[in-house]
């Protein structure tokens, strides 16, 4: 069976490559929309996205991962179809709210296929090599929103469909369509513990950090007068970065706490942001944003394996999906959030940038002190119990992203 789970790890690897090779739509979302109407579709992107996380950890209790990660990306595809051939307000709104429910789905099945294969060391290992193969895509990504973007930000998005279908036909072939175990029994209505609350919480701060600089530099250079084929050269560049700062700090910081490490990162990237806010020019923006995708390079796969380590094995999809929350309910409140800060800054970029400061500042605040003492897990029938991780713990990531 562990021979099985590499292949399968493997296999999730490349769908998940080939999915990144299109997956720069959301950061373009505002640009779609527009000014008028990008506050509204991120806003309710945010919240169906919010519903497709949790779904999708559902249907994984009820399929297997190869099935749910194909299901998730090729609805994806079809919705994103949807988006791009959308004209009027209504169309453009209807369709990003299906882009959202199909979003997530496929999140909680890849996650649980790299933890299934791996424990301790090995296990953090494997989501930074996730981590540095999604960032090296983007790279490829960002070339190609770099050519399609001056013939129209809807190109973007066909491209990013064509490429969420082809990974489902991929994820589909390759991928398990069994089940790894058999499903553990229900022992009634399952509630989070206290500790993923708090990984959630300092998460979804993490969160909206995160997306308020993604989301929000390419509409900020453009405005500053770039280009149009500058935000994707700059996004290339910028995940050429990760996987180097990831590679450079490895070793160093292999023993640290996951926690403690996620806690640092986040204040570097705080002061980053605020960095960001207030520079003047679009060579300021541009090195502060490439400094704060290096650090981020650094937190590769640590909320993964922060989660995964502390996480009882029949637990884990649902621990996964409950910290995918956080980005679920960071996304349509950013929007709200960085309108009433640009009553302060002045413009939507400050702004963004701006909350992307004090929510990074907040995460070293909201993370437990302690390292949480690992809950002992239920074997299912089948399934060794020294299968599970000895190790407890200290997203990525995600979208996303993490």
């Amino acid at each position: 069976m562990f021979a099985a789970l590499q292949g399968a790890a493997k296999a999730l690897l490349w769908v998940r490559v080939l999915n990144q090779l299109g997956a720069y739509a959301l950061a373009f979302l505002a640009v779609l929309a527009g000014p008028d109407l990008a506050p509204a579709a991120l806003a309710i992107f945010g919240v169906a996205a919010l519903l497709s996380r949790w779904g999708g950890a559902l249907l994984l209790d009820r399929l297997p991962p190869g099935l749910t990660v194909s299901a998730g990306l090729g609805a994806t595809g079809l919705s994103l179809l949807i988006l791009a051939f959308a004209r009027t307000p209504g169309q453009v709104l209807v369709a990003v709210a299906l882009v959202g429910l199909a979003f997530e789905i496929y999140e909680p099945a890849s996650q649980e296929l790299v933890a299934a294969v791996t424990e301790g060391g090995r296990r953090q290992e494997m989501y930074g090599l996730l981590g540095n193969a999604l960032v090296a895509a983007g790279a490829v990504a960002g070339l190609i929103a770099a050519v399609l973007l001056p013939l129209g930000v809807r190109w973007l998005v066909v491209v990013d469909a064509l490429t969420c279908l082809g990974a489902s036909a991929l994820a589909l072939a390759f991928l398990p369509r069994d089940r790894l175990a058999p499903p553990s029994p229900r022992r009634g209505r399952w509630r989070p513990p206290a500790v993923l609350v708090r990984f959630t919480l300092a998460g979804t701060a993490f969160a909206v950090g995160y997306l308020a600089v993604v989301m929000f530099l390419p509409l900020t250079l453009l405005r500053r007068g770039a280009p149009a084929w500058l935000p994707g050269l700059v996004l290339a560049g910028a995940a050429l970065l990760a996987p180097v700062a990831l590679w450079a700090t490895r070793r160093p910081l292999a023993a640290r706490p996951h926690a403690a490490v996620l806690a640092a990162g986040a204040v570097a990237l705080g002061v980053l942001a605020v960095a960001m806010a207030s520079a003047q020019g679009l060579v300021l923006i541009i090195g502060a944003y490439l400094a704060w995708t290096a650090v981020n390079g650094v937190l590769l796969g640590r909320w993964m394996s922060l989660v995964a380590d502390a996480a009882p094995e029949a637990e884990r999809p649902r621990w996964f999906a409950f910290l995918g929350l956080s980005w679920g309910v960071a996304q349509p409140v950013l929007p709200g959030v960085v309108v009433l800060a640009e009553g302060i800054a002045g413009t939507s970029g400050s702004a963004a940038f701006l909350t992307a400061g004090a929510a990074f500042l907040l995460v070293p605040l909201l993370l437990p002190a302690r390292r949480p003492a690992r809950r002992p897990a239920r074997p299912s029938p089948g399934v060794r119990p020294e299968s599970c991780s000895p190790e407890p713990p200290a997203p990525s990531a995600t979208g996303h992203p993490p």
